[in-house]
């Protein structure tokens, strides 16, 4: 799967070129419920925040409580963009509002349920100069965590070893994929070598789920994480 920027919405004409986003199949697993606690928990924190998505959820969800979408269905086939287009049609329009920064905290309530707490009850730890984070979870070789980025900074230049799935809770960042604002999802592999620089002047808290570490690219990142391996 490659590195893409999978923000746009699914709540216009159910074309070819439409049906090929990377969320398509993490949408669907959520409608059929077959993905773990942390990334159930970020795709329904990104509906809440960015509705556009509820419809193509709504339609998997009708489907999969039919006993029409099995396990199967969740890969890559032949027959995919038939599938979906077939769910599209099927699915009626529905007027819905995104949740604003200001309404009901920071956290939306799928993500503070997964938590346990709010987030002023976390415990930061300093990463780099400008970079928080919280380690909620780790699993084989992946992990699941908060980021919080000043406003202004630019992360290390890295890549994956596996992929990542990043939801933007607070700010916006911008890569050379585009620019991710609150609600946003954005999907990279080790296809990606990016840098991302955050946006304005407003510091950027992120909502991450791994199932491989990251790879510092540049000496002085990598530098950094030989320092970081002996201190955590």
């Amino acid at each position: 799967m490659q590195a893409q920027n999978v923000k746009n919405s699914v709540t216009e004409s159910p074309a070819a070129d439409s049906l090929a986003r990377p969320i398509d199949e993490l949408l669907a697993a959520y409608g059929a419920g077959a993905l773990d606690p942390a990334r159930h928990a970020l795709i329904a924190s990104h509906l809440l925040l960015r509705p556009e998505n509820r419809r193509f959820v709504r339609a998997m969800e009708d489907y999969a409580s039919a006993g029409l979408l099995a396990a199967d269905d969740l890969a890559p086939s032949r027959n995919r963009d038939q599938r979906l287009s077939a769910i599209f049609n099927m699915a009626e329009p529905e007027r819905v509002r995104a949740i604003p920064a200001e309404q009901g905290g920071l956290l939306p309530a799928p993500l503070r349920s997964y938590l346990g707490c709010d987030m002023d009850a976390l415990g930061w730890r300093f990463v780099v100069p400008g970079v928080r984070e919280v380690k909620i979870a780790e699993s084989g070789r992946g992990e699941v965590s908060l980021i919080h980025v000043r406003a202004g900074r630019r992360l290390p230049q890295h890549t994956h070893e596996g992929s990542e799935i990043t939801l933007v809770l607070k700010g916006a960042f911008v890569d050379p994929l585009g620019r991710y604002g609150r609600g946003d999802i954005a999907m990279a592999d080790s296809s990606l070598e990016h840098s991302p620089q955050i946006e304005g002047d407003v510091d950027c808290i992120c909502f991450a789920v791994t199932d491989a570490p990251l790879r510092l690219s540049s000496p002085v990142g990598r530098m950094i994480g030989r320092i970081l391996s002996r201190v955590h």
